[in-house]
């Protein structure tokens, strides 16, 4: 993958960049927002970011780029370890969380995690009333409306498209969307559950206390 590193520490960019390399990533670098908008443009797969920057705040980028409609995920490195930030930080578009300082082990499984694509069944479209997921070209639309889906909401749903209805276990969505069942991880889960049916739809994703979730039952699986 192609990985942006957005921080302004210069030990923090060579320590990141050297991990993602290390697992055979293109990295490239940003010391602030405006060089993490040209590089953006040019084009890369995943971005990594940090909050606090020279010139403001790094959830401006992420907001800005879920409002162009862009899944491009995002990992957050952060020194500031509040729940409410996190909350912020997915509401505006974030896909993770890590918190500075971080094990470099930590790093490289959670980008690992959100560059994971699940195999599913080829050209499947999810249909239930005016709402379509179309999974090949990750487009979410509710009647003639697209709705923007971020990178971590399609690996939520993607897999709970594979069980066709049936349930799947919260450790089985922390571990293959995340990479780690943390409590950390467990409350985020929960965060875009939540605003997947703010999205979507309340009754899209079923919550089945003391076993999981489960997708609820389309018109059809198309195509």
């Amino acid at each position: 993958m192609r990985v942006l590193v957005i921080d302004d520490e210069a030990e923090v960019r060579s320590v990141v960049a050297r991990a993602l390399q290390a697992d055979g990533h293109a990295v490239s670098t940003a010391v602030d927002l405006e060089r993490a908008r040209e590089r953006v443009v040019e084009g890369v797969d995943l971005l990594v970011l940090d909050l606090r920057l020279p010139d403001g705040f790094g959830l401006e980028l992420c907001r800005e780029l879920r409002a162009e409609g862009s899944t491009l995920p995002i990992l957050v490195l952060t020194a500031l370890a509040q729940v409410a930030l996190r909350v912020e930080g997915l509401d505006a578009g974030a896909d993770d969380f890590l918190t500075k300082p971080f094990a470099v082990a930590e790093l490289r499984a959670r980008v690992r995690a959100l560059g994971r694509r699940g195999a599913l069944p080829r050209g499947l479209v999810y249909r239930r009333g005016p709402l379509s997921l179309d999974f090949a070209g990750r487009r979410a639309r509710s009647g003639a409306q697209e709705v923007a889906i971020t990178a971590k909401e399609w690996a939520i749903l993607e897999l709970l498209a594979q069980r066709a209805g049936r349930v799947v276990s919260r450790i089985e969505l922390l571990e293959g969307v995340w990479g780690d069942d943390s409590e950390s991880a467990a409350g985020s889960l929960e965060v875009l559950v939540a605003r997947l049916r703010r999205k979507l739809s309340p009754e899209l994703i079923r919550t089945l206390r003391g076993e999981g979730y489960a997708l609820a039952e389309g018109d059809g699986r198309a195509r």
